[in-house]
Formats: structure tokens, C-alpha cells, sequence
């Protein structure tokens, strides 16, 4: 079992998190991002600053019972997919019956924005996204280190 982070656009109190996180569970951390970014990771993968050359790293490398973190819903789907739980940097954790919507509601947003219009963008991470994210990635490794056994 790994814990792979997105880790493009993770932020730093997440990374920091799933450090902490990683050591309490004994489990590898492997964070994934573009040349662009500076990351502190012991086990730290760069790749090219092309489109989606993070999210194709983090799905090839994502296997069953693996635990990722990453806001992007397309990848969200592929490592689904894989038997992967996925939790995003807010601490949202993505559901196999939910992931279909995501992806036709990012499609609309993505038409309204080709036709000009402006939509809202996230809201400003605050310390109960850290708390809530912390919360859930314990529970969620709890039960995958128990599971692995």
C-alpha cells in the first residue's frame, strides 16, 4: 500500500499532513509533480511540465488499496477505477457512484467557459479543509493498513 499525492497543486499543509500521516502507518508517501515544483519528499517523482504528465504518472502508478490525493476529477476516475481510494487536498473523499457527475458537471463548467462566461473557482482553504482532510485520511488509512493485514 502507498499513499500517492497529486502534488501539483496539493497544498503545503496537506503534504505536511501526509507526511506526519506516513510515518504514524508506516506507509510509503510518493509525491508526484512537474519539474515547475518544488517539493521536500523522500520519495519524490518529477516529471515534464506537459498537460496530465502528473495525472499519468499517479494513475500508472496507483494500485489496488493504494490511498491518493488529488483534486483533479478525471484522475479521481482512472485511480477509482484501479480499487484506489481518493481523498481530495480538502479532505472530500471521492465515491465510485458520484464520480460520473463530477466529470459531466467539469464538462458544463468547461462549455461555460469556452463561451466566455466566468464561473467561480474554488473558496479560499481555510483550517477546517485541514482538519477535515486530516481527519479523514487517518480513518481512511486506519482501515487500509487493517485491511492490508
Amino acid at each position: 500500500m502507498k499513499m500517492i499525492i497529486d502534488a501539483d497543486a496539493a497544498p503545503r499543509q496537506v503534504l505536511q499532513i501526509c507526511k506526519k500521516a506516513s510515518a504514524d502507518f508506516s506507509v510509503q508517501l510518493v509525491t508526484i509533480a512537474s519539474f515547475n515544483h518544488l517539493i521536500d519528499s523522500d520519495c519524490h517523482l518529477m516529471v515534464s511540465d506537459e498537460p496530465q504528465a502528473t495525472d499519468i504518472r499517479v494513475a500508472n502508478l496507483t494500485e489496488r488499496g493504494d490511498l491518493v490525493v488529488t483534486q483533479d476529477w478525471g484522475l479521481a476516475a482512472l485511480v477509482l477505477a484501479k480499487g484506489a481510494v481518493v481523498l481530495t487536498p480538502k479532505g472530500r473523499v471521492f465515491q465510485d457512484k458520484e464520480i460520473t457527475f463530477l466529470l459531466e458537471k467539469r464538462e458544463t463548467m468547461s462549455r461555460i467557459r469556452r463561451s466566455g462566461k466566468r464561473v467561480r473557482g474554488p473558496k479560499k482553504r481555510k483550517l477546517a479543509d485541514d482538519e477535515r482532510f486530516e481527519k479523514n485520511l487517518y480513518k481512511w488509512l486506519r482501515k487500509l493498513v487493517k485491511e492490508e493485514r
